[in-house]
């Protein structure tokens, strides 16, 4: 439940798949963070953790590595705060040539990250994209180099279908925990896919395998990244002159419940049953502070089936 720290909002929790780890609903995306100087980043880290949004999510090749070490030097990274945060990383995408998913390249990045980030440990690591090339047993003798190690603490994916999973739990012997997939109101195809199902329509068309029902049906949750984004880093989509039917629908809805757009667009994703933790990548304060505070809201199932079908996905 959401309760008062100092004074102030703290979000309510929920359990990272099926790791016992109990994590923030909203997570803070770190991809951006290279952007602001030292005093801003402090202020968006200081902020979201005073909210109890302490899970930050991170990868390899964010600034180049960059956005790690800024993290860590942002915040004077130490034993003691390193603590009180949970920090999540993906690895396995060379800029620009290819993805790497063997061990060699595993080990290295989460050494590499490790030195960045000024910790010993990660809480939870990604593979950030599918490697065409990839071998399960190279990826199982990581994950268990990882683990003995004390390295790594739990493992997940990003970006992969359920087969591209269960091909890596094949090999590999512990759980995968989370699946980070793009996911928004104008990024629905997820669901959509699963109200058309023999419906002779676009909307019909299956893009990423049933993955949705798939995580739930194994306790994966899912981590929508880009929840304000349409199309592939296109923009986003609110206050977005393209879109005046699906902004309508959330400005009348945000000012039922007297919240923002930002909030809206955040709770829609909460709203869902599987209860997904959604990655944040503002790196404006108060925008963050929206977010977070969208875990307090909880829309109504009309208001969510509106929301949808005015972005454009209609009923069949």
């Amino acid at each position: 439940e959401c309760t008062n720290r100092n004074g102030g909002f703290y979000m309510k929790q929920i359990q990272l798949g099926h790791s016992g780890l109990r994590v923030p609903t909203v997570a803070v995306g770190c991809m951006r963070l290279k952007g602001l100087d030292k005093r801003e980043a402090e202020a968006l880290i200081r902020t979201a953790m005073d909210m109890g949004a302490n899970f930050f999510d991170h990868a390899d090749i964010y600034g180049g590595g960059a956005c790690e070490s800024h993290f860590a030097d942002a915040v004077g990274m130490n034993p003691a705060l390193r603590e009180q945060m949970i920090i999540q990383s993906k690895c396995g995408i060379i800029s620009g040539k290819r993805y790497d998913l063997s061990a060699k390249h595993i080990l290295e990045a989460v050494d590499g990250s490790l030195k960045r980030l000024r910790t010993d440990y990660l809480d939870v690591l990604l593979l950030h994209r599918p490697d065409a090339l990839v071998e399960p047993e190279q990826v199982a003798e990581a994950f268990d180099k990882l683990e003995q190690s004390g390295k790594v603490r739990h493992f997940g994916v990003s970006n992969h279908s359920p087969y591209q999973i269960e091909l890596l739990k094949k090999c590999v012997k512990q759980p995968l925990v989370v699946n980070q997939l793009q996911f928004s109101i104008m990024h629905a195809g997820m669901v959509s896919t699963g109200m058309n199902v023999n419906i002779h329509s676009d909307f019909a068309i299956d893009r990423d395998g049933g993955v949705l029902d798939y995580c739930r049906l194994h306790d994966i949750t899912i981590q929508p990244w880009s929840p304000f984004q349409y199309g592939m880093f296109e923009g986003v989509f609110l206050n977005n002159p393209k879109f005046p039917q699906v902004n309508a629908k959330i400005d009348e809805i945000a000012e039922k419940h007297g919240v923002s757009n930002t909030a809206i667009a955040v709770a829609w994703i909460l709203r869902h049953p599987a209860h997904m933790q959604p990655i944040i990548g503002t790196t404006n304060v108060g925008r963050l502070q929206d977010c977070i505070r969208a875990a307090e809201l909880e829309l109504t199932g009309d208001e969510w089936y509106e929301i949808l079908m005015a972005a454009g996905y209609p009923l069949p």
